[in-house]
């Protein structure tokens, strides 16, 4: 009888807190949008995105133009190479990101979502009036197929994000919910609201991983209409859109048709543009932006030009040394060979003076750590981890070496032999050579362009002054990507693009996890406990201060280990385009979008 009692009880009591969980659960109000710190800048009820005119008129085709080939349309597989147009155009997410916010996200496929304050799980409410092209209803099944497949099969940053989700749980056909439980990630809800939903009853799970040129299925704005492997991809605007009055929509995707025409190099890329093939140009060039754009369609007005100030920041370009080589293994060796390079020189002679030196991994904004000391925040940060970070860049004194511009700066030359001697080599007959086994400091650059190939022979004729050998070796996309994604070379120049809200993607750039992941952007090979730390502390910071004081942490860690030779950035975003497009007059935070404009009307 007494134990019966007692299981009565312990069942009673289990009922109760079921239920008062659920309540609980249920009282939760629905949210239209996420920030990642703080609430979302646009209410509920707001008509359109502050950056896009809801008046822009409908119709006409643009063309557009990208450097390089395809064998692939599906971007987010490790396999192929593919433009993102279809998760851009084709498919959709279940939330979309504003381009004028650090990281907030609205709905879209999902109209709302309930989320508690400590983000351990969310629940998705679907759209119920949003339909694939082929007139297939959305479902909450769709959204869990694409969440598997992408966890399988997806590359590292959807594998690694998504693993850490606990649970996946269908309420009903119009409801899903996420147990994030245990991940300590207070981003994570935000990258599962970006994810692109597939269309389950059309795609097939055995082949996912595989590349293919087969125009898929999606409950975007547009369709492939034409492919032409390696040449050219074109997409038609729906007229039966679902999406065509949501607010987060209104004044986007204006275009009756865009056209995208592949070209194999930057030269002929531009070339095309002077004779009018494509509509739209970002331009990267200093020198061609500087003397290539006197040309008869801009003096005529049929293209205009126009600088943009954007307000990100601007990243980390350099040449990136692969760790996992023994030959860069060394610390003392990467820094060494940043006195080599002579930024004065390269931006005076190459690049008209237009250019700033990269000092940080998010140069231009309050993230990054150079000219400001530790606060106490980031010294507890790194208290766990003593001599990671350098006094110098812990106290903010710390800048990449400065030349007096000559090309051919003697006291850099001094200053990094004595670091590759106290790391064992030795300069003899002209040839740094390791002074324990005689073998030459040799190594190659891998470039795939002819401006990248300008300035890594610039670098590699600086270190010939110290007897070191770096080939440079151009090869074309295919060979480019494939040898990338499987880290084989010894170094490259890549360019980290940052923004004002750091997070799961620093794990797929720096964690050690990633450093043996093939296809994961941790070039660098960078394994250190110290790093993987902090970018856990950043995801699991709730308020700004403590973010940016993370961020900081690894923005030192990652300075301390020298793992680029640290090049340079455009302050602004140099555009030119066709006089027949439109604009509206709000540039969002990250930069203006061609989605949001338009073909005038003649």
């Amino acid at each position: 009888m007494g134990r019966w009692l007692i299981s009565n009880l312990l069942f009673s009591a289990a009922l109760t807190l079921m239920t008062f969980g659920a309540a609980a659960q249920e009282a939760l109000p629905l949210r239209h949008g996420i920030a990642m710190h703080g609430e979302p800048a646009l209410a509920p009820g707001s008509e359109h995105l502050p950056y896009a005119n809801p008046q822009a008129p409908k119709g006409g085709r643009i063309t557009l133009a990208l450097q390089g080939t395809f064998d692939s349309l599906n971007p987010l597989i490790v396999l192929g190479v593919a433009p993102d147009v279809v998760p851009r155009y084709v498919l959709q997410p279940l939330m979309m990101r504003s381009a004028d916010e650090p990281f907030t996200i609205y709905g879209l496929l999902a109209r709302a979502v309930e989320m508690p304050e400590e983000r351990n799980f969310i629940t998705f409410h679907l759209e119920p009036r949003a339909r694939f092209s082929d007139g297939h209803p959305l479902a909450a099944e769709d959204v869990r197929f694409s969440f598997e497949m992408l966890k399988k099969h997806g590359k590292p940053f959807h594998r690694s994000s998504f693993g850490q989700v606990k649970a996946v749980e269908i309420l009903d056909p119009h409801r899903i919910r996420f147990d994030l439980s245990g991940s300590n990630d207070r981003e994570l809800p935000l990258l599962i609201g970006m994810m692109p939903v597939f269309p389950a009853h059309a795609t097939n799970p055995g082949s996912f991983d595989k590349t293919s040129l087969t125009p898929p299925i999606g409950s975007g704005p547009y369709v492939l209409s034409e492919v032409k492997p390696g040449e050219r991809v074109v997409l038609t605007r729906r007229k039966d859109y679902w999406g065509e009055s949501l607010p987060i929509t209104r004044g986007l995707y204006n275009f009756d048709e865009i056209r995208y025409d592949f070209y194999r190099d930057s030269n002929t890329l531009f070339e095309a543009f002077k004779a009018g093939l494509y509509d739209f140009r970002i331009e990267g060039d200093p020198g061609q932006w500087a003397t290539g754009y006197d040309i008869p369609a801009v003096r005529s007005g049929r293209v205009a030009r126009e600088t943009m100030t954007t307000r990100l920041p601007k990243g980390m370009n350099g040449f990136v040394f692969n760790t996992r080589k023994p030959l860069f293994g060394d610390v003392r060796v990467r820094e060494a060979l940043s006195y080599l390079f002579d930024f004065d020189w390269v931006n005076r002679n190459l690049f008209f003076g237009q250019l700033t030196r990269s000092n940080s991994y998010f140069s231009g904004s309050d993230l990054a750590s150079t000219g400001r000391p530790a606060d106490e925040a980031e010294r507890a940060l790194l208290a766990a981890f003593p001599g990671t970070v350098r006094e110098d860049i812990l106290e903010g004194r710390w800048e990449p070496p400065a030349s007096d511009g000559s090309g051919r700066d003697r006291d850099m030359a001094r200053q990094a032999l004595t670091l590759l001697s106290e790391a064992g080599w030795v300069l003899g007959s002209d040839v740094l050579r390791k002074k324990s086994t005689g073998e030459p400091f040799a190594f190659e650059l891998l470039v795939n362009s002819r401006s990248q190939e300008r300035l890594a022979l610039n670098f590699s004729q600086s270190l010939s002054r110290i007897g070191i050998q770096a080939r440079v070796r151009l090869v074309d996309d295919v060979q480019y990507w494939r040898r990338l994604a499987q880290f084989d070379f010894d170094m490259v120049q890549w360019l980290w693009p940052a923004s004002l809200s750091p997070g799961n993607e620093q794990r797929n750039r720096w964690g050690s996890t990633a450093a043996q992941r093939s296809g994961s952007h941790n070039h660098a090979g960078v394994a250190s406990p110290a790093i993987d730390r902090l970018i856990d502390a950043l995801l699991e910071a709730k308020g700004r201060e403590d973010f940016v004081s993370a961020v900081r942490a690894l923005d030192r860690t990652l300075l301390s280990g020298f793992y680029v030779v640290p090049l340079f950035y455009l302050k602004d975003q140099w555009l030119a385009y066709s006089r027949d497009l439109g604009k509206p007059a709000t540039v969002p935070l990250m930069g203006t979008n061609v989605d949001t404009w338009w073909r005038q009307p003649h």
